[in-house]
C-alpha cells in the first residue's frame, strides 16, 4: 500500500519505541482515529488517519475508528458515512473495531454519578453566559458558583432528574469540582453534561443529557484500552483535564501525545469554516473539488496513494507550520505521472481541414498509453481529414518565440503527421477554420528526409471525438492565509475565477471507456478525472492539476542559490 520510501523516526515513534523498551503497555500499541461526525473530513484529517493507522501497522498493533458523536445538534448520519468511506478510500481497515461515543453513554453516566458521590462534581444552575463570566481569564482567577456547595444527595437527585427530562435546555449543567483559580482555564470547573432535547442519529430520543467532548474523549480512550492517544496541539492544554478525570475515577490511563496539525496555503482547514462555504452555496457541496475535503480531492482526481505519500513527506512535528499547496500538487503529479494513462483532448477547439487527405478516409494510429510504464501498452486513435486542435496552438501573426502552428509553418501532430497551414478562415476577425496540407511520408510524426519541426501539438478527429464539459479548477482563495486576516471575513478572499467550465470540448473516443473517478492525463494539458455526475450522454471531466510543477521549479532555483 505504501511507497518504498523509508518511514522516518519522528518524536511520536520515538516515544512508542521507548514505551516498548520499558514494556509500559506490555508491548501493546493501540491507536485510534476519533473524528466528530459534524462535517466531512479534510486533508488535515488525512494526516491523522495516516499517522494513527500507519503506526498501528508498523508496530503490528491495532487502530480503532471511533466517532465522537456527543453533540446531536451538529451531527448527521451523512457525515458518519462519508467518514467511513473516506478512511476506506485512503486504504485503511479498522476490521471489527468501529466504535461510537454513544456506545458509552450509559457507562459515562455511571462515571458521572461516581464523581458526584465522591464530591467531585455538582449540578449548576448558572446560565451559560454567567458560567463564562465566573470563569475569569488568563490574568483574573475565576470565582465559585453559588451552587458549587450543594450536597451530594441534592446533586444526585438533580442529575438524575436532568436525565429524566424534567428540565429545559440550558436550565442546568453538571460540572466537575476542580479549582476556579487554576492557571489552566480548562480546569476551572468544566461542564461535563448539558441538557439538550435533541434526537441523536444513533440513540434517538433515549437521552436528553449529552456529555461534553472533554468529559467523553479521555473516557473513550480508556474504555477502549488505547495506549497512545495521538491528538493535535490544540488539545495540549486539555490533557491535564483528561488526566484529572481518569485519576479521579481510578480507571485505565492512556498516554496522550500532541503533534502539529496540517495547515495548507490558499484554503481553510476548519470544518466550521468549510460548513459556511457549503451552507452559503459558495461551493457545490462538501465534495466540491476546490475544497480540501477528502471527498473533494477524490472528486478532483487525487489518488489515495498520492495523499498518503504527501502525508508521509510532510512528517510529524511538535510546532505548527504551514505547507505550500504547491507541494501537495507536486506529490499528486509525481504519483499520476507513473499511474495515469495518456489521452488527447481539445478544450477550446479550432477546426482544421487537411485538404490533401482523402475525404471520408479514417485510419487508426498507434499511441502510447504511458511512457513511464511500458506495461500499460498502447491504443488506437482515429485520424481523418477534419480535426480539432487547441485555439492557442495557432497564431496568425506569431512572435519570434512562438513555434506552434502559423500560416506557412509546419508542425507535428502527435502520433500522426507533419502538417502545414495554407489558409485561414475567419469570422469577425477571429480564426474559425484552418486549411492545411499533410506529408504522407511523415506517418508516426517523423520525416524520412530528416527535417525537423519545432513543435508537436495534440488533436482529435472531428467525426470521432466525444463532446465533453471540462471544469478547470484554480485556488479557492486569492491569498495564502484567508482565515488569518484580522478583522476580515475569510470569504472576502474567495477567488472568483476558481472554477471555469468549458462546455464545448472534444476528446478522443477512448475516454468513453472510463468510469467515474478514473484518472488520466490529457497530453500537454494536465491531469484530469471523470466526474461522478457523468452520464451516458453527458461526459463531465475535472482537471486535477496542471502539468507545470511550480514547486519543483522553486526547489531547483533554491538549490542553485
Amino acid at each position: 500500500m505504501e511507497s518504498t520510501e523509508q518511514v522516518t523516526k519522528d518524536f511520536i515513534r520515538e516515544i512508542i519505541d521507548e514505551d516498548n523498551k520499558t514494556n509500559k503497555y506490555n508491548g501493546r500499541v493501540h491507536t485510534r482515529f476519533p473524528p466528530e461526525p459534524n462535517g466531512y473530513l479534510h486533508i488535515g484529517h488525512a494526516k491523522s488517519i495516516c499517522l494513527n493507522f500507519g503506526i498501528a501497522e508498523e508496530y503490528k498493533g491495532f487502530c480503532n475508528l471511533r466517532f465522537d458523536d456527543t453533540n446531536p445538534a451538529k451531527e448527521e448520519q451523512e457525515y458518519v458515512q462519508s467518514i467511513i468511506d473516506n478512511v476506506k478510500w485512503l486504504g485503511f481497515d479498522w476490521e471489527d473495531r468501529l466504535f461510537f461515543a454513544s456506545d458509552y453513554f450509559p457507562q459515562m453516566y455511571e462515571y458521572a454519578l461516581q464523581l458526584i458521590k465522591t464530591g467531585k462534581a455538582y449540578v449548576d444552575d448558572l446560565p451559560a453566559d454567567q458560567i463564562t463570566e465566573y470563569r475569569g481569564n488568563l490574568t483574573k482567577p475565576g470565582k465559585n458558583s453559588p451552587f458549587r456547595d450543594r450536597s451530594i444527595e441534592e446533586n444526585l437527585d438533580l442529575f438524575q432528574r436532568m436525565k429524566a427530562g424534567e428540565f429545559a435546555d440550558g436550565q442546568k449543567v453538571l460540572r466537575a469540582k476542580i479549582d476556579m483559580s487554576h492557571p489552566n482555564l480548562n480546569m476551572r470547573d468544566p461542564v461535563m453534561y448539558r441538557i439538550l432535547h435533541a434526537s441523536h442519529h444513533r440513540s434517538g430520543d433515549a437521552w436528553c443529557i449529552y456529555p461534553m467532548y472533554d468529559w467523553a474523549h479521555g473516557l473513550e480512550d480508556s474504555l477502549e484500552g488505547i495506549t497512545h492517544s495521538i491528538c493535535t496541539l490544540e488539545f495540549e492544554n486539555h490533557r491535564p483535564l483528561y488526566d484529572w478525570f481518569l485519576d479521579a475515577l481510578g480507571v485505565y490511563h492512556p498516554q496522550q501525545i500532541e503533534f502539529a496539525r496540517l495547515n495548507l496555503t490558499y484554503t481553510v482547514m476548519s470544518k466550521r469554516l468549510l460548513l459556511q462555504l457549503v451552507d452559503g452555496n459558495f461551493v457545490c457541496g462538501w465534495d466540491d473539488p476546490r475544497l480540501p475535503t477528502i471527498s473533494g480531492m477524490r472528486r478532483r482526481g487525487y489518488s489515495p496513494s498520492a495523499i498518503r505519500l504527501f502525508c508521509k513527506r510532510i512528517g510529524v512535528a511538535k510546532f505548527n507550520s504551514i505547507v505550500d499547496f504547491e507541494f501537495l500538487e507536486h506529490n499528486i503529479r509525481e504519483d499520476l505521472n507513473k499511474t495515469a494513462p495518456r489521452f488527447m483532448g481539445v478544450l477550446r477547439p479550432l477546426k482544421i481541414i487537411i485538404d490533401n487527405y482523402p475525404a471520408g478516409q479514417t485510419e487508426e494510429l498507434e499511441a502510447v498509453n504511458n511512457p513511464e510504464d511500458p506495461g500499460m501498452g498502447s491504443r488506437k486513435i482515429p485520424f481523418s481529414q477534419t480535426l480539432y486542435i487547441e485555439q492557442d496552438d495557432f497564431m496568425e501573426n506569431p512572435p519570434k518565440d512562438y513555434y506552434r502552428l502559423a500560416p506557412g509553418r509546419e508542425v507535428r501532430l502527435r502520433y500522426a503527421y507533419f502538417i502545414k497551414c495554407t489558409d485561414v478562415i475567419k469570422k469577425d476577425g477571429k480564426p474559425i477554420e484552418l486549411h492545411c496540407t499533410y506529408d504522407p511520408a511523415t506517418k508516426g510524426g517523423y520525416a524520412p528526409d530528416g527535417r525537423k519541426v519545432k513543435s508537436t501539438i495534440h488533436w482529435v478527429s472531428a467525426s470521432h471525438a466525444i463532446p465533453a464539459e471540462t471544469r478547470l479548477y484554480d485556488r479557492l482563495f486569492t491569498i495564502a492565509d484567508p482565515a488569518g486576516q484580522k478583522g476580515a471575513d475569510f470569504k472576502e478572499f474567495l477567488n472568483p475565477h476558481s472554477l471555469e467550465a468549458l462546455r464545448d470540448c472534444r476528446v478522443e473516443p477512448a475516454i468513453a471507456t472510463l468510469n467515474a473517478f478514473d484518472r488520466f492525463q490529457f497530453e500537454r494539458l494536465g491531469y484530469f478525472c471523470v466526474d461522478p455526475s457523468t452520464t451516458k450522454n453527458a461526459l463531465v471531466l475535472n482537471r486535477t492539476v496542471e502539468l507545470r510543477d511550480s514547486w519543483a521549479k522553486h526547489q531547483k532555483t533554491a538549490q542553485k542559490k
